[in-house]
């Protein structure tokens, strides 16, 4: 497989996987330096069922060798992922590094799908927030968009999120809209925060693009529901995991943002193996 990146790409991620290759190697890797450097065959295999995210990642660390699947695939117990064949102290001084990656993205787009399929049959999306671990982002959002999720914004110059504190700040919801109005181009959109519903209203005659509703329960969504739809687009958020997430999706909102998917998600488990 030529290609085993789920299209468009991440880009950036290199430098940044090779400081943390450095880094694990440090002045020298003394556990390998007493192997034979002789080629060796290997491959990656899962050890649980999930969907794959990273594949591109660990081929770049690990190559030359052949991707089997590719990100955004599912897996199951004993599914090949990689396989190759490279020099044996090489390998197994980024062994650790290529599947700390591609664990911990697997991971995100495992908990992804969950919750895409949990909200199935919905017209809600599945998407990600801006709690993601410093310097990963961008594989991160990539993991959700392998999962089956989709991206909020990547950071705050992509779109206006009028969050609490910028309503205390500027002292009020319209006036906070409007001076942003004033501010940015025709492209960029407004979120606006709302923690009850006549800020919700609020908001949408300000003229926001997005509304957040922020910790309401069922009850208080279906009637932001009820009052707005159609005059912006409705995200839920806060109190969302896999057992609240379909009753959320129900409501009739948009959009659900789940910060746990990149802040919280378990890695999927895979290991690497000589053959």
């Amino acid at each position: 497989m030529s290609f085993p990146w789920l299209a468009p790409a991440p880009s950036g991620w290199e430098s940044l996987i090779q400081a943390e290759l450095d880094s694990d190697i440090g002045y020298g890797d003394f556990s390998s330096a007493v192997l034979e450097d002789k080629p060796v065959r290997w491959m990656i295999e899962s050890q649980a069922n999930g969907v794959v995210c990273g594949v591109g990642v660990a081929a770049w660390l690990l190559g030359p060798c052949e991707a089997l699947i590719a990100d955004g695939s599912t897996v199951s117990l004993g599914t090949r992922i990689l396989e190759g064949k490279s020099s044996a102290p090489w390998l197994l001084s980024r062994e650790r590094t290529a599947l700390n990656a591609l664990m911990l993205l697997s991971g995100t787009s495992t908990l992804t799908r969950q919750f895409v399929d949990a909200v199935e049959g919905t017209k809600a999306k599945i998407t990600d927030t801006r709690k993601t671990i410093p310097g990963l982002r961008a594989l991160q959002k990539y993991a959700v968009r392998c999962g089956g999720g989709t991206n909020h914004r990547f950071g705050l110059s992509d779109a206006v999120m009028i969050k609490d504190n910028h309503i205390a700040a500027c002292g009020g919801v319209s006036e906070c809209v409007n001076r942003v109005r004033e501010m940015v181009g025709h492209t960029m959109v407004i979120e606006v925060e709302a923690d009850t519903l006549l800020q919700a209203e609020t908001a949408v005659e300000a003229g926001a693009d997005i509304v957040l509703l922020d910790n309401m329960d069922t009850e208080q969504l279906s009637e932001a529901v009820s009052r707005l739809s159609g005059k912006a687009i409705l995200e839920a958020s806060g109190g969302v995991n896999l057992g609240t997430v379909r009753a959320i999706a129900d409501t009739g909102v948009d959009v659900i943002s789940i910060g746990a998917l990149t802040h919280s998600a378990p890695s999927l488990s895979l290991h690497l193996e000589l053959l």
